[in-house]
């Protein structure tokens, strides 16, 4: 039988072999004697697409699954009635106890620190952004628009110490509906913008398989680059760490275990990464939409440092309150006016105006 199929195959191949040698070229055959190809552009997007969708599917479900059983935890031993864990450490001292609060505790606040300390880079990169796409429109697509991120790391601190007077994260809630609106908005203009340069015809060409080995870059190179792009998915997803504290704001009833479920669920499923692809200059036009999108980002990660930062304050609170508890300076509440704030701005301001002017003073130089 095999030998029949492996005849039928070689007749097969040899007949389309004749007919392209006497132009008689069969329908169903392309010019190398497979099957026709009948693919399109939109059937390669569906491949691609079902080749990433497991990935953040399964990012995803990990991240409700694993949400929905911290969830439970906020109070404890039942769910409903137990008593409340006001934090992450809380809970994981309720439950587990012993080392583990201190292990835990460890990779919470690590984590905690690297995300913000992310988030201003970012924040940085989407605010140059802004200034070099004026430059671009300004002096041409080939001029260098060479900026440093420092000063604008140092305005976005500015603006960060004095968001971070804000109390808890009670009082923060319109902070991070301003920042869902944000990430929204600049989700919207990357998408409209990604379609608009596809559907123009002048775009990158790429492949399923990604960059070529030996050409593009190397073996360990390319398998590297791949674990970073996931890791960069798996990031988006990450929010494990301020759950607890998250659902300390949620109202009793329904039961906090319940709501906080069904926030993860619509969470879950719409990943939002903090990697800016709008900073590569993919697109330079129109500038003033690109210029309003890396705004929106920059809006956004301003909320979101807060969101990751209100559990390390509330911790160093707590510890100072118990290591210092007749200081009145650490256990009271302190009203500052709102000039002092912008003096503080201006200061910082006035110190990055000086180093500036310092990396280009030449003593002992006058004017010819």
């Amino acid at each position: 039988m095999a030998k029949e199929m492996q005849n039928g195959s070689l007749y097969i191949d040899q007949d389309v072999e004749t007919s392209y040698q006497n132009g008689d070229v069969n329908k169903n055959f392309d010019d190398d004697g497979r099957d026709k190809r009948t693919g399109t552009w939109i059937t390669a997007s569906a491949h691609i697409i079902t080749a990433l969708v497991p990935i953040l599917l399964a990012f995803s479900l990990i991240t409700y699954f694993t949400s929905s059983l911290l969830a439970d935890c906020y109070r404890s031993p039942d769910p409903v009635t137990g008593k409340r864990n006001y934090t992450y450490m809380d809970a994981v001292r309720a439950n587990l106890g012993g080392r583990m609060v201190q292990l835990c505790g460890l990779a919470q606040y690590g984590n905690l620190i690297g995300v913000t300390v992310g988030y201003t880079i970012t924040a940085s990169i989407s605010m140059v952004a802004v200034k070099r796409s004026n430059c671009f429109h300004k002096h041409g697509h080939e001029a260098k628009c060479n900026i440093s991120n420092n000063p604008f790391m140092i305005i976005f601190a500015c603006i960060q110490i004095i968001l971070s007077q804000i109390p808890n994260f009670h009082k923060l809630s319109w902070l991070s509906i301003l920042a869902a609106v944000m990430s929204f908005a600049y989700s919207s203009i990357g998408l409209g913008l990604s379609i608009a340069k596809i559907a123009g015809g002048v775009h990158a060409k790429t492949t399923l398989t990604g960059t070529t080995v030996g050409v593009d870059v190397t073996a360990s190179e390319k398998v590297w680059k791949a674990f970073q792009a996931i890791g960069d998915i798996a990031f988006a997803y990450a929010y494990s760490t301020v759950l607890i504290e998250i659902q300390d704001t949620v109202k009793s009833s329904p039961p906090e275990n319940k709501s906080m479920k069904r926030a993860t669920a619509v969470w879950s499923f719409g990943n939002d990464a903090p990697g800016n692809f709008l900073t590569g200059f993919g697109f330079y036009e129109p500038f003033w939409l690109i210029d309003l999108a890396n705004i929106c980002i920059a809006v956004h990660l301003v909320g979101a440092y807060q969101v990751f930062c209100q559990p390390l304050f509330g911790f160093v609170e707590k510890k100072c309150h118990k290591r210092w508890p007749e200081s009145n300076f650490i256990t009271s509440e302190h009203g500052i006016k709102i000039p002092f704030y912008v003096s503080l701005v201006a200061l910082a301001g006035s110190i990055q105006g000086l180093a500036k002017s310092l990396q280009k003073y030449k003593p002992f130089q006058t004017p010819e």
